[in-house]
């Protein structure tokens, strides 16, 4: 933003983010909004406050308390994966393994291990799939000194399930022309399935109890409510720059503080108590990336929907490879073949009911 145009220049190359293709902004919002003023919000964050023993700071909409994690604490993870990933070709060769235990044949494993290629990444982890059928898709994620270590591989298994989706959905759908996911949340949300079984795929035993299973789904419905917020800001901030191209940098800057606390106000400082806070406008993704936060709670909402489909169906590779050969259809054609209902919040909300009250 260092041109006096900078703004002008950046709205008219990048436009409207990928969440809107074929989604209309007014749904999208409603879904975001929903999760955020749902009466669930209060409850969530009472039994929050409960386990952690003080009133809620701003930086709790980052809890991450509820996930399971058993007896594993950081240490112990990090030297399991250590041992076993001490570089990116050690992973790359566990892949097809990785992948039979999520329910891939051997020949479909070995199959999609051929089109993945791992490497180290300098920054943090990321998925490029191939432009065209027969080309590789590349994972990238953090590799130390001493090898890859228990955060690069959830990282690493976020990734393969992004290049997983790429392999199937650029060589595998009916047409090339099809190639593709709906949008960017769809492919987010097949590697967050694949991310949540990081545990299973080290061969660790994690509780699948009812109790667990209902903690893990208040920790998704509130990771959905912070980016949900963030996204709105998100949405919001575009919108201003769309009215106010002229726009100099120190202008942007106080239009994205002001829109941040606007949010807060509304959805968080009734719950938190505390008014004005700023950390929903932290993201350097709200202007480098075009509208590419929504994508986030969508598919964390996508997700679940696909994960209660997938307990139904019992495995996850066949389901996840059906899925990802639909193509680039319509977002709610798509998840309506994909699971039996539209893209929308109701699962997650309903789901999340009911894990208060087996909790409580």
């Amino acid at each position: 933003f260092q041109a006096e145009d900078g703004i002008r220049d950046l709205v008219r190359s990048r436009g409207l983010g990928d969440v809107y293709k074929r989604q209309p902004e007014e749904r999208v919002r409603e879904m975001f909004e929903s999760v955020l003023a749902s009466p669930l919000m209060p409850r969530i964050a009472a039994l929050i406050e409960e386990r952690l023993g003080r009133p809620l700071e701003p930086f709790d909409i980052w809890y991450n308390g509820f996930k399971a994690k058993g007896s594993y604490d950081q240490e112990m993870l990090d030297e399991i994966v250590r041992k076993r990933y001490p570089t990116a070709e050690a992973f790359d060769e566990g892949i097809p393994a990785m992948l039979e235990k999520l329910g891939f044949t051997g020949e479909r494993a070995a199959y999609l291990a051929d089109r993945i290629v791992v490497e180290p990444a300098r920054g943090s982890g990321h998925a490029s799939g191939g432009e065209m059928p027969g080309q590789q898709a590349r994972l990238r994620t953090r590799i130390g000194a001493g090898g890859m270590d228990y955060k690069g591989f959830n990282i690493a298994v976020h990734e393969m399930g992004h290049n997983v989706e790429q392999v199937f959905s650029m060589n595998d759908v009916d047409h090339t022309m099809l190639s593709g996911v709906p949008n960017t949340a769809f492919t987010e949300a097949i590697a967050f399935v694949f991310q949540a079984r990081d545990l299973e795929l080290l061969g660790l035993e994690v509780e699948k109890d009812e109790i667990a299973e209902a903690y893990n789904t208040l920790n998704d419905f509130w990771a959905t409510a912070e980016i949900s917020a963030v996204s709105l800001v998100d949405m919001a901030l575009w919108h201003w720059m769309y009215d106010h191209p002229e726009a100099s940098p120190a202008e942007l800057r106080e239009a994205a503080l002001r829109i941040s606390k606007d949010v807060w106000n509304r959805y968080y400082a009734p719950i938190f108590e505390v008014k004005d806070a700023t950390l929903l406008g932290i993201y350097s993704h709200i202007i480098h990336s075009f509208l590419y936060l929504p994508d986030y709670p969508m598919g964390h909402m996508i997700a679940f929907q696909i994960e209660e489909h997938i307990k139904k169906a019992g495995s996850v590779g066949p389901e996840v490879e059906r899925m990802t050969t639909l193509g680039r259809i319509t977002p709610d054609l798509w998840m309506k073949q994909a699971t039996g209902s539209r893209v929308g919040a109701e699962a997650l909300i309903e789901a999340a009911e009911r894990a208060l009250e087996i909790i409580h």
